[in-house]
């Protein structure tokens, strides 16, 4: 069993790096959270460099990489600021709906501009009344004439504002039993926003500013039929692939805001000094590095270990969901402690330190709560229970 990244990897990881550090400012970071914007000039020139969806086939603008190179690639991004990190990730998010489920003319129209950089997209699974349960869902899509009337409501939607498309999770078979089995992903664009099409932004938000959290309402919107991703009836079970690996993608989030506020931390404790010495002198702040640098090479190899049997076409949820539930939690911890290394001035907005913690929080919420997680970490312990 070899832990070394290969030649190709260090390359990538190293790439990724110095992007990262070049073009994330952290003074543009604050101005973007300030005005609610996404940090759209970084994003094409992300996707220019081939940062963006890199595990998309070539034939759609992709580099055909693995799940395991692009978790590097997102950790070596949020690591350098969280915020935009997190933002450039999550507007491609989407685009394993499309290369998994998706058809020929499907990718071409979306995916391609995507991995350009030219499209954001943001996924619509979540309702008011239906949070970390998808199996039943109160928006509907109802077959008429070669197209779909979509009605219903969708909240908590990342990038709702500034989406060029939505992945939609409907009924549309409201006679299935049970409900999940007649569920459908339409994809609809962002020039049906209109009179029976509405995007509402939520408002404010803890963390992850630099993406939009928005409301999506459906009435009576006309939906082509070639806009259905896959077979009907097969939504639940493509949202469930879905999650099986975004999980990774989240997890490797988590690992590079952790690596992050550290690196912050570990620099400001060499230079602040107290008592005449640098407080990294000190045995209890040492400690305080160990337990945190502890929790990050633990989260990383549990992101490395999923993308990998992800990447050698084993389908392990519990791995997954391992990795997204711990990579998260160890986040909000290692934030927590890097903030308090700065004492009173992680408090405030000129050490960026505090923008990591806000940051984090988020990341044991969407794509499964932390206790979804453990939920389905418990099921495959007691299997047949």
């Amino acid at each position: 069993m070899n832990f070394e990244l290969n030649q190709s990897q260090k390359a990538i990881v190293n790439a990724a790096r110095e992007f990262a550090t070049k073009e994330f400012d952290s003074e543009l970071a604050y101005e973007l959270e300030k005005k609610h914007e996404f940090p759209m000039e970084i994003y094409k020139k992300a996707a220019k460099l081939g940062f963006v969806a890199p595990y998309v086939d070539e034939a759609y603008g992709g580099d055909g990489l693995g799940i395991l190179e692009n978790a590097m690639i997102v950790e070596e991004f949020c690591k350098a600021d969280s915020s935009i990190g997190l933002a450039i990730d999550l507007a491609s998010l989407p685009c394993k709906f499309l290369y998994r489920f998706g058809n020929h003319d499907q990718n071409e129209r979306y995916l391609s501009k995507i991995t350009s950089g030219e499209f954001g997209a943001a996924i619509a699974l979540t309702e008011p009344d239906h949070g970390s349960d998808i199996t039943q869902m109160d928006t509907v899509a109802i077959k008429n004439n070669g197209s779909y009337r979509l009605s219903g409501n969708k909240t908590f939607i990342t990038n709702g504002t500034i989406a060029d498309f939505y992945t939609v999770l409907c009924q549309t078979d409201p006679d299935a039993s049970p409900k999940y089995k007649g569920m459908s992903i339409l994809i609809v664009d962002r020039d049906m926003i209109g009179k029976r099409f509405q995007v509402n932004e939520l408002g404010e938000k803890m963390g992850i500013r630099l993406t939009s959290s928005a409301e999506l309402v459906f009435d009576d919107l006309e939906v082509p039929e070639e806009n259905l991703l896959g077979k009907p009836g097969r939504g639940f079970y493509q949202a469930m692939g879905f999650f099986e690996e975004s999980k990774i993608e989240i997890a490797a989030q988590a690992v590079g805001v952790a690596q992050g506020a550290f690196d912050l931390a570990y620099q400001y404790a060499k230079e602040r000094k107290q008592f005449d010495k640098p407080i990294a002198c000190f045995q209890s702040m040492q400690h305080k590095f160990v337990d945190m640098y502890l929790k990050i090479e633990n989260a990383r190899h549990l992101v490395h270990k999923a993308a990998f049997k992800f990447d050698q076409g084993q389908r392990d949820h519990r791995a997954a969901a391992m990795a997204k539930y711990y990579a998260a939690n160890i986040a909000n911890e290692v934030t927590y402690d890097a903030l308090q290394v700065f004492g009173g001035y992680g408090y405030f907005q000129e050490y960026k330190v505090e923008r990591y913690y806000r940051d984090a929080r988020i990341l044991s919420i969407y794509e499964g709560t932390a206790e979804i997680q453990k939920n389905i970490i418990g099921t495959s312990l007691f299997p047949g229970l």
